[in-house]
């Protein structure tokens, strides 16, 4: 990738911004609420709200489900082969039962939802949705408390995790059913039982991920993805502070979305997220005042870009610990990027809000914490790879299915311009992918270089999806450090996500607009792994890693176990360090290199390999001949067995 704009990309620029972000940055403002509560409407009101499709709009959706199901959705023969589904036959009857009806005669608009969104949720794909129309786009349907799942000798329990809103709570239980308190049953039915059930009605492309959608979204039902609840209030058993039974009856409430969702398309990379997971974040958020969430939190983190972060001592050690919110990137003052220019610099913003907290955190161990993280833009996650190894970071590459609509796309829209030669080789010879390209640039993987040097864990649980996938993809395939996860896998969500107006707007007919803010979204392209996982697709299958049982007190005093466990993980990765310094002499660059962990150090000298030498002991001085002048002089470290483990750079000029 080339651009003018590349030219503040290099290292010594970044490491600049450093100094000048941490000078300069202020607080973040507090964003408006995307929902607010209505406490006078009813869901049921809320949804007798004017707005019925016709029969014709109706046809519509269905016709260019299909088209995009059949000619778009890259794991539709991932899909029909792990599930035995056939969706496309489903939309074909869907649509045939639609053309049989009059305006008379038509099924219940809430059946027709319901029919469509079956189709999608047998697809276990959360990039592949549709979302409802108006008035559904509008609202969620909410309880006023959250819940969290740990574990107690092994069982999964259930506990109280959040009062989002307490004067909703009854009067009569409001003492006991409180934070910490433990639930047990759901409508009179177990809790853990209660949570699979409704997780089937819900996306997600492994078990682990079905049953934290089906926890998450137990409460919270935002109506542009689900129809609301069929019953018009719930029940939940409970044991309170006291181990004492109790039983809370509370209605579902309404809150109405009152900040737009963002525009879709202007200039920005590839996306990966899970709309869904944002959307009930937001709806969180809106609920709960950002002073009464810190007060409720004793984890005491700073806040910075995309990123919460925090010094945490434990395990005998100190080390920082930073949670990746979502890796999104924000233009400035607008709801989407209008040049490349303004792209490019978030992207540059982002990597800095990164290396300035690296920057002031401890060296000697580092906790990356991307739980619920729902994605974002893929570069924004695949960039800050680099950072963190001396290995060069391979992009994770991306197919697309052979079909004559994506071959028009390809030749129609220079985003997917790469793909074209292999689809259209691939439509004549009967072969269902094309070949894979990487989303991110390689060179901008790998343009920065390794800035942190200490042992790396990386947090992860099943509501890590898209972008947050795929960053803990080539976490692992890099060996950059040990993962943790505390379900066991992540959320599998292995695709570059477009929306249904995006190939409209590249391709036209026989694409057709949307009635009343319908909208549907597609996988367009899969991901692959890469290093010894080379070629298996991301998708459902996902990122596993080092099982951990999250407990009570994690829940409720800021993760304290979480934090010993992981010292403990990063003490048994060891340290590696390498530190330059650099004399110029006649003809003859002096190299002063220190070290820890290593056992040889290679020198280069503006790109050029230029000397090696062993480094165990005390720092070591090399000479580097017949060099007058240089700009950059780049050290790697190896072990006796000849693994690259750090570099360093450093700059002359």
């Amino acid at each position: 990738m080339t651009h003018p704009y590349w030219e503040r990309w290099d290292r010594a620029g970044m490491l600049a911004g450093i100094r000048e972000a941490a000078a300069a940055e202020p607080p973040a403002a507090a964003a408006a609420p995307v929902y607010v509560p209505d406490d006078h409407t009813t869901v049921e009101e809320f949804l007798r709200t004017p707005g019925a499709l016709t029969l014709a709009e109706r046809q519509v959706i269905v016709r260019q489900a299909l088209l995009l199901l059949e000619q778009n959705y890259a794991h539709l023969p991932l899909k029909d082969a792990l599930y035995g589904i056939d969706p496309l036959q489903r939309l074909r009857l869907l649509l045939a039962a639609t053309q049989r009806q009059s305006e008379a005669t038509m099924d219940p608009e809430p059946r027709f939802h319901r029919e469509l969104l079956s189709v999608f949720t047998s697809l276990h794909d959360l990039h592949t949705t549709y979302e409802l129309p108006a008035p559904y786009a509008d609202g969620a349907a909410y309880l006023p408390f959250r819940i969290e799942q740990y574990a107690e000798a092994g069982e999964p329990r259930y506990l109280v995790a959040e009062i989002t809103r307490p004067a909703r709570i009854p009067e009569a239980v409001r003492a006991t059913f409180v934070r910490g308190a433990e639930v047990t049953h759901w409508n009179g039915v177990p809790i853990d039982r209660a949570v699979d059930v409704h997780a089937e009605r819900f996306a997600g492309s492994n078990p682990a991920a079905r049953h934290a959608n089906g926890l998450r979204s137990l409460p919270f039902r935002v109506l542009r993805y689900h129809l609301p609840p069929e019953e018009d209030f719930v029940t939940v058993g409970f044991r309170g502070p006291d181990g004492q039974p109790g039983e809370l009856r509370t209605p579902w409430l309404l809150a109405r979305r009152t900040v737009p969702a963002p525009v879709a398309g202007g200039a920005q990379g590839p996306i990966g997220v899970d709309h869904e997971g944002q959307e009930i974040a937001a709806l969180i958020e809106s609920l709960v005042p950002r002073a009464a969430a810190a007060t409720a939190s004793p984890s005491g983190y700073q806040e910075r870009g995309r990123f919460l972060y925090r010094q945490v001592s434990a395990g005998g050690r100190t080390f920082g610990h930073v949670r990746v919110k979502d890796f999104k990137l924000q233009p400035i003052d607008t709801d989407r990027f209008e040049t490349d220019e303004e792209f490019l610099e978030a992207l540059r913003r982002h990597v800095v809000d990164f290396l300035t907290i690296l920057d002031g955190l401890p060296q000697d161990g580092l906790v990356l914490d991307i739980r619920d993280n729902p994605g974002g833009t893929i570069v924004a996650g695949e960039i800050l790879l680099q950072l963190l190894t001396a290995r060069t970071i391979s992009p994770e590459p991306a197919q697309m299915v052979t079909t004559p609509q994506n071959l028009r796309l390809a030749r129609s829209d220079a985003r997917f311009g790469r793909w074209e030669p292999s689809i259209d080789r691939a439509v004549e010879r009967g072969v269902p992918y094309s070949d894979a390209f990487p989303l991110t640039s390689p060179d901008l993987a790998n343009r920065l270089g390794q800035f942190y040097q200490g042992p790396v864990v990386l947090i992860t649980n099943a509501l890590c999806y898209s972008t947050a996938d795929i960053f803990a993809a080539g976490f692992a395939d890099h060996g950059i450090g040990v993962i943790v996860s505390v379900d066991g896998n992540t959320g599998a969500g292995g695709a570059n996500v477009v929306e249904h107006q995006d190939i409209l707007g590249a391709l036209a007919a026989p694409y057709e607009p949307l009635p009343r803010r319908a909208n549907l979204r597609v996988a367009i392209r899969r991901t692959l792994r890469v290093g010894e996982a080379t070629g298996t697709p991301l998708e459902d299958y996902g990122v596993a890693g080092e099982r951990y049982l999250m407990t009570r007190r994690d829940l409720l005093e800021g993760n304290p176990d979480l934090m010993e466990h992981v010292a403990g993980v990063l003490a048994r990765q060891g340290a590696h360090r390498l530190a330059l310094s650099a004399e110029p002499g006649d003809a003859t660059l002096w190299v002063t290199v220190e070290s820890a962990g290593i056992d040889r150090v290679d020198l280069y000298v503006d790109g050029r390999p230029r000397a090696s030498a062993d480094v165990t002991g005390p720092p070591a001085r090399i000479a580097v001949h017949d060099v007058v002048t240089a700009a950059e002089i780049r050290a790697e470290g190896f072990t006796k067995d000849g693994t690259l483990t750090v570099t360093a750079t450093h700059h002359l000029t």
